[in-house]
Protein backbone atom coordinates (compact mmCIF):
# COMPACT_ATOMS: atom_id res chain seq x y z
CA UNK A 1 0.00 0.00 0.00
CA UNK A 2 1.75 3.33 -1.18
CA UNK A 3 2.43 5.90 1.66
CA UNK A 4 0.02 8.63 1.48
CA UNK A 5 2.86 10.81 3.64
CA UNK A 6 4.77 11.02 -0.23
CA UNK A 7 4.01 10.82 -3.36
CA UNK A 8 5.97 7.96 -4.99
CA UNK A 9 5.45 9.13 -8.37
CA UNK A 10 7.23 12.57 -7.44
CA UNK A 11 10.11 10.97 -5.46
CA UNK A 12 10.73 8.43 -8.15
CA UNK A 13 10.63 10.74 -10.82
CA UNK A 14 13.37 13.18 -9.00
CA UNK A 15 15.42 9.99 -8.02
CA UNK A 16 15.22 9.38 -11.67
CA UNK A 17 16.33 12.56 -12.61
CA UNK A 18 18.93 13.79 -10.43
CA UNK A 19 20.30 10.19 -9.33
CA UNK A 20 19.68 7.69 -6.27
CA UNK A 21 22.81 8.70 -4.44
CA UNK A 22 21.92 12.59 -5.30
CA UNK A 23 18.88 12.31 -3.47
CA UNK A 24 20.00 10.39 -0.64
CA UNK A 25 22.08 13.15 -0.09
CA UNK A 26 18.81 15.76 -0.54
CA UNK A 27 17.20 13.93 1.97
CA UNK A 28 19.61 14.19 4.89
CA UNK A 29 20.26 17.77 3.87
CA UNK A 30 15.97 18.00 4.45
CA UNK A 31 16.26 15.97 7.79
CA UNK A 32 19.15 18.63 8.81
CA UNK A 33 17.59 21.58 7.64
CA UNK A 34 13.71 20.91 7.91
CA UNK A 35 13.88 20.95 12.11
CA UNK A 36 15.62 23.88 11.45
CA UNK A 37 12.88 26.18 9.47
CA UNK A 38 10.31 24.66 11.73
CA UNK A 39 12.12 26.74 14.60
CA UNK A 40 12.61 29.47 12.65
CA UNK A 41 8.51 29.59 12.04
CA UNK A 42 8.23 29.38 15.98
CA UNK A 43 10.84 32.21 16.48
CA UNK A 44 9.01 34.42 13.79
CA UNK A 45 5.67 33.75 15.04
CA UNK A 46 7.00 34.57 18.36
CA UNK A 47 8.62 38.24 17.58
CA UNK A 48 5.90 38.73 15.11
CA UNK A 49 8.34 38.75 11.91
CA UNK A 50 6.16 38.12 9.16
CA UNK A 51 9.08 38.25 6.43
CA UNK A 52 11.13 35.74 8.43
CA UNK A 53 7.71 33.73 9.09
CA UNK A 54 7.27 34.04 5.34
CA UNK A 55 10.58 33.25 4.21
CA UNK A 56 10.65 29.95 6.59
CA UNK A 57 6.86 28.77 5.39
CA UNK A 58 8.41 29.07 1.81
CA UNK A 59 11.69 27.32 1.95
CA UNK A 60 9.31 24.46 3.62
CA UNK A 61 6.74 24.11 1.17
CA UNK A 62 9.06 24.33 -1.73
CA UNK A 63 11.76 21.69 -0.21
CA UNK A 64 9.29 19.25 1.20
CA UNK A 65 7.13 19.41 -2.51
CA UNK A 66 10.57 18.48 -4.24
CA UNK A 67 9.87 15.02 -2.52
CA UNK A 68 6.90 14.66 -3.06
CA UNK A 69 5.95 15.26 0.25
CA UNK A 70 2.84 17.09 -0.39
CA UNK A 71 0.68 17.16 2.85
CA UNK A 72 3.38 18.96 4.55
CA UNK A 73 4.21 21.55 1.65
CA UNK A 74 0.25 22.51 1.35
CA UNK A 75 0.60 23.16 5.29
CA UNK A 76 3.95 25.08 4.49
CA UNK A 77 2.30 26.96 1.23
CA UNK A 78 -1.02 28.13 3.56
CA UNK A 79 1.44 29.30 6.64
CA UNK A 80 3.23 31.60 3.45
CA UNK A 81 0.10 32.97 2.56
CA UNK A 82 -1.51 33.06 5.31
CA UNK A 83 1.38 35.01 7.29
CA UNK A 84 1.39 35.67 11.02
CA UNK A 85 -1.89 34.35 12.58
CA UNK A 86 -2.32 33.18 15.84
CA UNK A 87 -3.98 30.44 14.76
CA UNK A 88 -0.81 28.95 13.09
CA UNK A 89 -1.15 25.08 13.19
CA UNK A 90 2.31 24.54 13.99
CA UNK A 91 1.55 21.76 16.35
CA UNK A 92 0.03 19.52 13.46
CA UNK A 93 2.93 20.80 10.72
CA UNK A 94 4.80 19.07 13.44
CA UNK A 95 3.24 16.04 13.18
CA UNK A 96 3.11 15.93 9.45
CA UNK A 97 6.84 16.59 9.54
CA UNK A 98 7.76 13.69 11.94
CA UNK A 99 5.62 11.18 9.50
CA UNK A 100 7.60 12.76 6.61
CA UNK A 101 11.03 11.97 7.92
CA UNK A 102 10.10 8.69 8.92
CA UNK A 103 8.75 7.72 5.32
CA UNK A 104 12.11 9.60 3.05
CA UNK A 105 14.05 7.72 5.81
CA UNK A 106 12.63 4.24 4.94
CA UNK A 107 12.85 5.85 1.26
CA UNK A 108 16.24 6.68 1.43
CA UNK A 109 17.39 3.51 3.06
CA UNK A 110 15.04 1.29 0.06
Amino acid sequence: MPDPTIDLETFKELQAAAGEDFVRELVDTFLEEAPLMLSELRDALAAGDAVAFRRAAHSLKSNSQTFGALGLGAMARELELKGLSDDAPLGVIDQEYASVAAALTVLRNA
